[in-house]
């Protein structure tokens, strides 16, 4: 089990890599909300999301020969080029099982930092088992999107910084929203806000038919979301929460937040237009649950993350076109 302890190791073991990202604001959206929203911006991380954190802390520690033998990891786009960065930075090979319909961005760009690429079909294929087996046959190292300690501790490095960030510049935080898909981003922010933000309120945010955290957290167990679900949020398209993850968020997490996929885009549209960033869609939800009123921000300071940019073209087109008049 991961401790503050291991997000501040990670901390340092990443600190001279990854970016630390900007804490954003807008005078406006808190005209908007009656209180104050605090955008911590992670769509501007090395490779466009959060997920370089935990893969450099992960595949870092590696030994020589582990390194040698390669990476292989299986992800819909940001984990994947996270993994592909960190492997392109530390001199290891590295193989990513993704599926075909993951935005051409994220294929593109995670083969463009080296990455060797195997395509699945997500409707009939299961891509745990793909890279298992790849890992097997090749003799290299699996490196899980979420449910590992070095993982949840690199995610976790967003909360550290977040506090340190928040407390430079006067403020103290009622509560803080993140994504959820597996659960390592707010996991590993929980580990850190939970000692050094002592009180404050800690949500997990997700698209309409993926809530499977917040239903878990409601029951108490991990459950699974109905069959047929559909969102246009590709990077929190996850069944289950994770084992590691859930053993951490069912103590220290408020609650769960889910929104539409309206709501993630008038968040995209949002985060354009007052703060001048681009955001992916599942990256948009902790912005989008305040946005929606799905967290009552009248009268607090409030923390979210836009966990990643790796969006295309035309569907940030597409998102700002139908959300745009509703930011």
């Amino acid at each position: 089990m991961p401790t503050y302890s291991d997000v501040c190791a990670a901390a340092r073991q990443i600190g001279d890599r990854a970016v630390l990202t900007p804490v954003l604001e807008s005078p406006l959206l808190n005209e908007k909300l009656g209180g104050r929203l605090l955008v911590k911006a992670e769509c501007l991380q090395r490779a466009g999301a959060f997920k370089f954190r935990g893969a450099y802390n992960r595949i870092s520690r590696l030994s020589a020969d582990e390194l040698k033998a390669g990476v292989v990891a299986f992800s819909s786009g940001n984990h994947a080029q996270g993994v592909a960065l960190a492997a392109q930075m530390l001199g290891t090979p590295a193989v990513i099982v993704m599926p075909k319909d993951a935005p051409a961005m994220k294929i593109d760009n995670t083969r463009a930092y080296g990455a060797e690429i195997v395509l699945y079909d997500r409707a009939s294929e299961n891509r745990e088992e793909i890279g298992k087996h790849l890992a097997v046959e090749r003799g290299a190292i699996l490196v899980p999107s979420y449910d590992d300690p070095h993982i949840i501790a690199g995610q976790g490095t967003v909360g550290l910084e977040l506090a340190a960030q928040v407390k430079d510049i006067g403020a103290q935080m009622d509560a803080v929203i993140a994504p959820c898909g597996g659960g390592g981003l707010i996991s590993g922010m929980a580990l850190a806000l939970s000692q050094d933000c002592p009180g404050v309120e800690i949500y997990a945010a997700e698209p309409q038919g993926f809530d499977d955290t917040a239903r878990s957290l409601a029951a108490g167990e991990r459950c699974s979301i109905e069959p047929g679900a559909q969102s246009f949020c590709d990077a929190l398209l996850l069944p289950t929460p994770g084992e590691l993850t859930f053993s951490i968020n069912r103590v220290l997490l408020k609650g769960g937040l889910v929104v539409s996929d309206l709501d993630a885009a008038r968040a995209m549209a949002a985060a354009f237009r007052y703060l001048k960033i681009v955001v992916e869609p599942g990256g948009a939800v902790a912005l989008a649950a305040v946005l929606s009123g799905a967290f009552d921000a009248r009268g607090k300071t409030v923390a979210v993350v836009c966990s990643g940019g790796n969006v295309d073209g035309d569907v940030f087109a597409q998102a700002l076109s139908n959300g745009d008049g509703l930011a």
